[in-house]
C-alpha cells in the first residue's frame, strides 16, 4: 500500500490490449495508488519478489505459468497479496473459490464490475487489519460461491447455505433448493466461515446457526433441525455447540427452539 493509503495493484495478462485496458481502468479508480503490469506469470513473480503489492489482477489462460498456478504460488507467501481473476471463461470459478480468490471478474470487463472488485479488495483488507474480534463488520458482507450444475457454473450466496458435509477433499453445500459439490475441504470452509455463524457439529458436518430451527436433546445426544433435515451432533462437539448457542445474542436465538 502506498504512503497515502492507496492500493498497489499488479495486473497480469499475456495479451497487450487486455493488459493496457485493465491497467487504464484501475488507474482511474481513486482507491488505486499505483498500477504495475506484467505480461506473464513468471514476470509477475519477479515483481512480487522485488516489491510489495496489495492485489494481483490476473488473467487465467496464459502460456507457461498460468493464472491458477500463479495464485497457488502466491498462496504460499507469508504475506500474500489478494488475487482477483479476470478471465473470459467461467469454468475456473470453482477452482478460484478453492484458492480463496477475492473476486472473479468476467471479460469484457465492465468499469462498474471492476469497481465492485476493488471494493471487495478494500473491504477484505480492512477486515484483515481489524483482526479477529467482536466487530460486526465481519458479518455484513455475504459471499458468492461458484458451483457447477450440468456443466454450467452458477452462483449461490453463503447466506443460502444451510449446512455443508464433507466428501473427501470436496464439500457438499446444502441449500433450500438442492445441494452442490465444490472442490474445497470442509476444514477450509470451517475456518473461512467461522465468523459468519457456521459451526462444526460433527467431523463431517458444518452448520449455519442462522438456519437451525430446533435443538433436540435425548439422553445426552444432541441433534439440530435444519430445514427438513435433522442432523446429529457428535458427543465431541456437543459442549462446544451448547456454549456457542448460549453466547449468541437473544435476537439470534429466537428462531430456534430447544426440545428436551
Amino acid at each position: 500500500m502506498t504512503n497515502d493509503g492507496h492500493l498497489t495493484a499488479l495486473v497480469v495478462d499475456d495479451e497487450a490490449p487486455a493488459l493496457s485496458e485493465l491497467g487504464y481502468l484501475l488507474g482511474r479508480d481513486e482507491r488505486i495508488g499505483e498500477v504495475i503490469t506484467a505480461q506473464s506469470g513468471t514476470e509477475a513473480l519477479k515483481v512480487l519478489d522485488s516489491r510489495e503489492v496489495d492485489v494481483v489482477f490476473s488473467d487465467i489462460s496464459m502460456p507457461g505459468l498460468d493464472g491458477m498456478a500463479l495464485a497457488r504460488v502466491i498462496a504460499r507467501f507469508t504475506e500474500r497479496p489478494q488475487v482477483v481473476f479476470v478471465t473470459a471463461h467461467d469454468k475456473h470459478a470453482v477452482d478460484a473459490f478453492a484458492l480463496a480468490a477475492t473476486d472473479y471478474v468476467m471479460k469484457p470487463v465492465r468499469p462498474e464490475r471492476l469497481a465492485e472488485a476493488v471494493r471487495r479488495v478494500v473491504t477484505a483488507r480492512q477486515k484483515l487489519e481489524a483482526g479477529p474480534g467482536p466487530s460486526t463488520t465481519l458479518l455484513t458482507d455475504d459471499e458468492t460461491i461458484p458451483v457447477e450444475l450440468g456443466g454450467v457454473t452458477r452462483f449461490i450466496s453463503r447466506s443460502q447455505i444451510r449446512y455443508a458435509q464433507a466428501h473427501g477433499d470436496y464439500a457438499r453445500l446444502h441449500t433450500d433448493t438442492g445441494s452442490h459439490l465444490v472442490r474445497v475441504p470442509l476444514s477450509v470452509l470451517e475456518e473461512r466461515w467461522a465468523q459468519h455463524g457456521f459451526v462444526r457439529i460433527h467431523r463431517s458436518t458444518l452448520v449455519s446457526l442462522a438456519h437451525v430451527s430446533e435443538v433436540h436433546m435425548d439422553h445426552g445426544r444432541c441433534s439440530l433441525v435444519v430445514g427438513e433435515s435433522e442432523l446429529a451432533v457428535s458427543r465431541r462437539h456437543t459442549k462446544d455447540l451448547r456454549d456457542t448457542l448460549l453466547r449468541r445474542p437473544l435476537a439470534d436465538r429466537r428462531g430456534a427452539s430447544a426440545t428436551p
